[in-house]
Parts: C-alpha cells; structure tokens; sequence
C-alpha cells in the first residue's frame, strides 16, 4: 500500500526535475551558439560593452560604476535573505515536534509518511541553501569588479600596470562571473517553488515545472524579427551565418 501512495512520486517528481534540466540545458546551448537570440547573451554582450566604456573615462564614470553596481548588489542581497529567511523556516519545521502532515493525509496525493514529509523539507532546504550560496559568491564578485573598474588605470606611470588587454578581459570576467552566479542562485530560487508545492501532492509540482517552462522561455528568448542582421552585419560586414554566432557582434 506504501509504494503505491508513493507511485506518483517516483514517476511525477522526476520529471518535473528532468524538465526544467532539459530546457537549462538547451538555453546553455542557445546562448553559446547564439548568444544574440537569448536574453543571456544580449545582457552579456552589453555589460561588456558598458565595463569598457566604464574604464576608458574613469574620472567621470566612477560614481556610475559605483551606483549600478551598487543596485545589482542589492537586489544579490535581497534573494540571500530571502533564501536564508525559507532555509531556517524550513529548519524550524524539521526541527519542531509539530507533524504538519497530519491535516493533509486525507487530501494530498502521492505519499505522506513521516520518510517523505522528511525528503521533501531537506530537499526544499537544499534548494534554498544552494540559491543563498550563489548570491553570496555572487556578491563578492560585484564588490571585487567594482574595485577594478575603478582602479583600471589608477596604476598609471608607476610600472605595475597589467597590459589593458589583460586588465579589460579580467575585470569583464570577474563582472561576468558575478552575474552568471546571480542568474543561477535566481533559477534555484524559482525552482523551490514547485518543491514548495511537492508538500501538497506530486500532482500541483509537476504542473508548476510545466507551467514555468514556458514563462522561463518567453524571458530567456529574445525574438528582434531580423533587426540585429542590419545593425550587426551593417557594421563588420559579414554574413547572416556569422551574426548567429554572435562573436563579432559582442566585441564591436
């Protein structure tokens, strides 16, 4: 009788992982080979544009460097509490002799014995824990790339001045790096979210993984109907097969 309440669990709760898996897996993909049909690679190609603009007239641009990064480093530390706020509520229902699984026997679907009620908490707890992990390292690149944008040329006529070469792709990749941290810690915050619902039944999580998916997609991909094959191609004269790579497209 146990491993049939538990059937929709072992067959729901994996898809619902695997489907959010898959579709990560074809956005990586997307914005690797091309970057300009995605919102990640768009939001790439203009940090990088605005960090070199940044460094070349670091007089005027400090206090804009310091102000956005300031604001991106906000929101970081706004889904850290958040997420840290659920992992000890979570922690105090796990650790409280309370059983909140007993008003919901009669109408959860799926299993609701004491084993699961107790995966799904530290799965929960796992999911948050993790998106905190993300927002802290993601906030100590942002600190870090704040520092080196504004010390970019600070080392001028004292002989220990990287090349610019190697000074520009750096800081890009520290700035970079503290971004790709804040979109993954995000996707996990998102991802508690059907796990949350898992307390109620197999049935409402893999509804919600279904459900997300296409709202995820409508954010990720960008459709601009041909605008950039003009403004890209216009500018390096290349073809409409090296504007989906997006390369060129990125270092103009």
């Amino acid at each position: 009788m146990e491993w049939r309440d538990s059937f929709l669990d072992l067959v729901l709760i994996p898809l619902s992982l695997l489907l959010p898996m898959a579709y990560h897996a074809w956005l990586w993909r997307e914005a690797r080979l091309r970057p300009l049909r995605t919102g990640v690679g768009i939001n790439a190609a203009t940090r990088r544009i605005w960090a070199i603009g940044m460094m070349k007239d670091n007089a005027k641009n400090a206090v804009t460097v310091v102000q956005s990064v300031r604001n991106v480093i906000m929101g970081s530390t706004l889904m850290a509490t958040t997420a840290i706020l659920f992992c000890t509520g979570i922690a105090a229902v796990l650790s409280s002799t309370y059983t909140i699984k007993k008003p919901l026997s009669d109408t959860v679907f799926g299993a609701h014995g004491e084993y699961m009620m107790a995966l799904k908490y530290v799965a929960l707890l796992l999911v948050f824990l993790f998106s905190f992990l993300c927002h802290s390292l993601a906030i100590c690149f942002f600190n870090q790339a704040s520092f080196l944008i504004n010390t970019s040329d600070a080392g001028a006529g004292t002989g220990q001045v990287l090349p610019p070469t190697t000074t520009r792709d750096y800081i890009v990749e520290v700035l970079e790096r503290g971004f790709t941290l804040n979109v993954v810690g995000n996707r996990l915050f998102y991802a508690g979210v059907p796990l949350l619902l898992w307390i109620f039944g197999p049935l409402l999580t893999f509804l919600s993984s279904m459900v997300m998916i296409p709202i995820l997609y409508n954010l990720d991909i960008v459709d601009l109907k041909g605008g950039h094959s003009s403004s890209c191609g216009g500018v390096n004269g290349k073809s409409a097969e090296a504007e989906l790579n997006g390369s060129d497209c990125v270092h103009v």
